[in-house]
């Protein structure tokens, strides 16, 4: 025969309430029911019939509990129980009566010391003596609740030497120890924990507002930087202008005076050029005439000879390079001179760009940011940089 565990649930369901058979009683024509769902069944029927087959009754049947119905049905129950409880996992804790596989438990007794499953636990729910143990959620080692010194439970809390204790410690070594019941002290604490609970979210906003302050500060100083940068490029942009007209001039200058003594040198050698191009032509009609042997002829063509060229004592010419000695000097003074002038015309902009948004500010003490600073003149608002330690 087949255990009630190999069934199904239909094979121990009441064909009335369809649940598990619970007190199963055996009607004449063979079927099984409640008794209560029998009973009800047929106070509210005229004429007793069987709601199964519908066999008619003339007289209310002595219905007799089916005792194997019951026992099977019992089984049942208690099987589909304990397949219905959890296994116990990792970190939880497993019942103490439990053999084979072991389920998870449901509750610990702090008097049996032993944590039980559902299916265990169903005695400290039924038998009155066992009702009276004080039942908690499942914790491991309880062997640790009991006094090591007694063997007695630890239901007591010593606050000048903050240990846990039992009745016999106050009648020794604790005896003038103030001494409270653990749920006196677990209120205390709790009450504790309540304050620094409700503590913490303000905790938490004060560093939620210090972060923006730290955020608005880097943000503040990123907006200064990049101004600062956008400025600076500026005034670099327009100091080698500047610098870019200084070496301009500068090299103008020096080409000049190059140019100037290129020409003088172009001049004196043309001179000479002509000089010598014209006592060349001399040089050719002396020799000419130095082979003439006709004495009439000579006297003639020397009489006729051409006075020589003028020509220019060149032993005291020369030609003398421009000077650069100082240009260099000068042109960089000039550059300073003109490099100030600038700074000056850039300072007055940023002195006048800042005195455009000087008025006369007045910080309310009760709502102003604690970072704001007023200046003495009651013109400017700074904010102050918050230092990170």
């Amino acid at each position: 025969m087949a255990s009630p565990t190999s069934w199904s649930e239909e094979n121990f369901s009441c064909p009335i309430c369809l649940d598990v058979f619970s007190s199963p009683v055996l009607t004449p024509c063979g079927h099984n029911f409640c008794r209560a769902c029998i009973t009800k069944f047929w106070d509210e029927q005229a004429q007793c019939k069987c709601p199964v087959c519908n066999e008619l009754f003339h007289a209310r049947p002595d219905l007799r509990a089916n005792i194997l119905v019951s026992e099977m049905a019992a089984q049942f129950k208690t099987s589909v129980r304990v397949k219905e409880q959890p296994c116990v996992e990792s970190g939880e804790v497993p019942c103490d009566v439990c053999t084979g596989t072991q389920l998870k438990a449901v509750k610990s007794c702090l008097m049996c010391f032993t944590s039980y499953c559902q299916t265990h636990l169903e005695p400290h729910q039924r038998v009155a003596g066992l009702k009276k143990h004080q039942l908690v959620e499942p914790m491991d080692h309880l062997e640790e609740r009991m006094c090591k010194k007694h063997d007695r439970l630890l239901e007591l809390f010593c606050r000048t030497e903050r240990v846990f204790v039992c009745q016999f410690c106050t009648e020794g070594d604790h005896r003038s120890h103030p001494v409270v019941p653990l749920k006196e002290e677990y209120e205390v604490k709790m009450a504790q924990l309540g304050n620094i609970e409700s503590e913490v979210p303000q905790m938490i906003q004060e560093r939620k507002q210090k972060i923006k302050e730290i955020k608005d500060t880097i943000k503040l100083s990123k907006k200064d930087a990049d101004r600062e940068i956008a400025d600076g490029l500026q005034a670099l942009t327009a100091l080698m202008r500047c610098i870019e007209k200084w070496q301009e001039d500068f090299n103008k200058a020096v080409q000049e005076k190059l140019k100037s003594t290129e020409k003088q040198a172009e001049d004196l050698i043309k001179e000479l050029e002509q000089e010598i191009e014209d006592l060349t032509n001399r040089s050719s009609e002396v020799k000419q005439l130095s082979h003439t042997e006709d004495h009439l002829h000579f006297l003639q063509a020397f009489r006729s000879l051409k006075d020589p060229p003028p020509t220019r004592d060149w032993t005291t010419v020369e030609v003398r390079p421009q000077s650069y000695v100082g240009t260099w000097r000068r042109s960089l003074d000039q550059l300073e001179e003109t490099l100030n002038m600038e700074m000056k015309k850039l300072h007055g902009a940023e002195l006048k760009r800042v005195q455009q948004y000087e008025v006369d500010v007045t910080l309310d003490p009760d709502t102003a940011h604690t970072r704001l600073t007023l200046s003495e003149d009651g013109k400017q608002v700074t904010w102050a940089v918050c230092v990170l330690q």
